[in-house]
């Protein structure tokens, strides 16, 4: 193939296509899947947009690059799958959650409610543990997805909190120390009470680039039972207060800017 300033790495194409990540395409290549021009791919080709590509000899379509970048932000309830469940399977320490004792029903993900044109196949970004929700973000663009996934760790992120009872200065003091079973400390910015009722209140906290699985984590190791925990803010973006649960839209130009670290 002729040289040119439009080729690509055949993973990265593939992993901008949506149809998944540069690891899964490595797998295809070395499994013998793919084929370039009728010839089995290898390892680190870059393919041109009139290249033939094929998947299982099956010819891989690729559409208008507007549509692959685009970024949804979805207000996800607690519990509600954010993607189908054959993703949910391939993913590692994203939104799983293991020994929380919650049933998680099974109904039809976000990812597959948003429209055709914006993918088949969507990666989320540093998702919350499946038993908590509030702002999450999606894409089907690889390329996107990385950079967006780099970017959130240099991001405050902030969280609302439902606890059992009411912090201890010992339990509080724990938490902004930011320690987690890993060693690893968390840069824990901001942490106060923000109201609540009966047995249960609710703490606001800002962290630098948490996870949900951390910030649960954090909170849990210092003997707090954590009933609810939804992600508010990432960045400068936050979850729009006219966005009902369970519902997405497409982010602004604007919006996109404000993931910037």
């Amino acid at each position: 193939m002729p040289a040119s300033v439009a080729a690509e790495r055949l993973q990265k194409v593939l992993s901008q296509l949506g149809l998944g990540s540069r690891r899964e395409a490595e797998g295809w290549i070395r499994a013998g899947r793919l084929t370039v021009n009728g010839r089995p791919a290898v390892l680190g080709m870059r393919v041109g947009a009139e290249d033939q590509l094929k998947l299982d000899g099956r010819t891989i379509r690729r559409g208008p690059a507007a549509a692959e970048s685009s970024v949804y932000i979805c207000h996800r309830s607690p519990g509600e799958p954010l993607l189908p469940a054959r993703a949910l399977a391939g993913e590692t320490g994203g939104s799983g959650s293991a020994n929380t004792g919650v049933h998680v029903n099974a109904s039809i993900s976000l990812a597959e409610r948003l429209p055709r044109r914006a993918g088949r196949r969507f990666i989320s970004i540093s998702p919350m543990p499946t038993v908590d929700g509030g702002l999450e973000l999606l894409t089907s663009d690889g390329a996107t997805a990385e950079r967006l996934q780099r970017a959130v760790h240099g991001l405050e992120m902030e969280f609302s909190l439902r606890v059992r009872g009411e912090l201890s200065p010992i339990q509080q003091q724990g938490i902004r120390e930011g320690a987690l079973d890993s060693g690893v400390a968390l840069r824990v910015l901001e942490l106060e009470a923000n109201g609540g009722e009966g047995s249960n209140r609710w703490y606001r906290l800002v962290a630098l680039g948490a996870s949900g699985n951390e910030i649960r984590q954090l909170v849990e190791r210092q003997a707090v039972t954590l009933g609810r925990m939804l992600r508010t803010r990432l960045g400068k973006l936050e979850l729009p207060r006219n966005l009902a649960r369970s519902h997405f839209r497409e982010l602004t130009d604007e919006e996109l800017a404000a993931l910037k670290p």
